[in-house]
């Protein structure tokens, strides 16, 4: 049996479950065609540019005429280099969720998920606890966690959602807080907040980039908050951030993401996640199997009668 402080825990927690490179042509070979005063073909393929000579000069201009030129195609090339930079700090909030979203697999590859089926262990406190999850795409999504001689059950619909959680008193399904539900009901979608956000209402910021990062916030339709940091060579996600409660307290629980894999369909997940509620608590998750498509009973989320919890099927 846990502590009593682990039950707390627990209780508190459960509902979150669920550089530019610019490539130029080196300048040196470029000019050295350039200020050569032999050289003096009509026409000639340089380095995959076709540049029109002109015909002979005096001698004492060909020096002056090679200068000027050569200070020409070198300014050309600088704003070449000048436009790519632009177009890198003008990349916006909304191009890094695109990135994102091909990065994992893309939409199309998404868009076939029709079932999520998920085994993991959550280790917490020392103490390790068996998850089951199944969504249905769109419609449900239903997990189940051992935990101290009990099962924890959380039910998201697209209508609303429901709890059972003996470690919290709460033995018979019982409807879930608004706001556990508004920040949770993302579950019952295989791309999360992320995929599709703009048809759900919610827009994207961009709040910082540096050297290796981008920091994105998502706000909800519902006014909700989450702060997404993507890793700026493969636009995957790193960690996201968003406000939670523990005993009604404000706190920042912060998840990050690593061991991305590629499921079955064609789209990468991460395999293991750390939680960390404000520094009160932290989970450690792994994935251990991860299907897709797999047949789930399309009522999942069926309210059991009282005293009663069907197992996750």
């Amino acid at each position: 049996m846990l502590s009593s402080r682990a039950n707390d825990a627990h209780a508190d927690v459960n509902g979150y479950e669920a550089g530019l490179n610019i490539s130029l042509r080196p300048l040196e070979e470029i000019l050295y065609f350039v200020e050569n005063p032999h050289f003096q073909r009509k026409e000639a393929l340089l380095l995959g540019y076709t540049i029109a000579a002109k015909e002979p000069v005096p001698p004492r201009h060909a020096k002056s005429e090679g200068r000027s030129m050569r200070g020409n195609i070198r300014g050309i090339l600088v704003v070449s280099a000048l436009l790519g930079a632009v177009s890198l700090s003008a990349q916006t909030a909304a191009d890094i969720v695109a990135r994102n979203l091909a990065a994992v697999g893309g939409k199309d590859a998404i868009s076939k998920v029709k079932s999520i089926s998920m085994e993991m262990t959550t280790q917490m406190m020392g103490n390790e606890m068996r998850t089951t999850v199944r969504v249905l795409e769109g419609v449900a999504s239903r997990s189940e966690t051992e935990f101290n001689g009990g099962t924890i059950v959380q039910c998201y619909t697209d209508k609303g959602g429901w709890i059972v959680n003996p470690a919290a008193g709460i033995n018979d399904p019982t409807p879930m807080p608004d706001d556990q539900y508004l920040r949770g009901k993302s579950q019952i979608y295989a791309g999360g907040d992320l995929y599709d956000y703009a048809a759900k209402g919610s827009k994207v910021d961009l709040l910082a980039k540096d050297a290796n990062t981008y920091t994105v916030k998502l706000t909800t339709k519902d006014n909700l908050e989450t702060t997404y940091v993507f890793d700026s060579s493969t636009y995957l996600v790193k960690s996201m951030n968003f406000k939670g409660k523990i005993q009604d307290q404000d706190v920042d629980v912060t998840t990050s993401f690593s061991d991305y894999r590629k499921t079955d369909a064609g789209f990468m997940t991460p395999y293991a996640m750390s939680v960390d509620f404000g520094g009160h608590y932290s989970l450690d998750i792994t994935v251990n199997q991860f299907e897709v498509n797999k047949a789930v009973d399309p009522e999942i989320c069926a309210l059991p009668k009282s005293g009663a919890t069907a197992p996750v099927k």
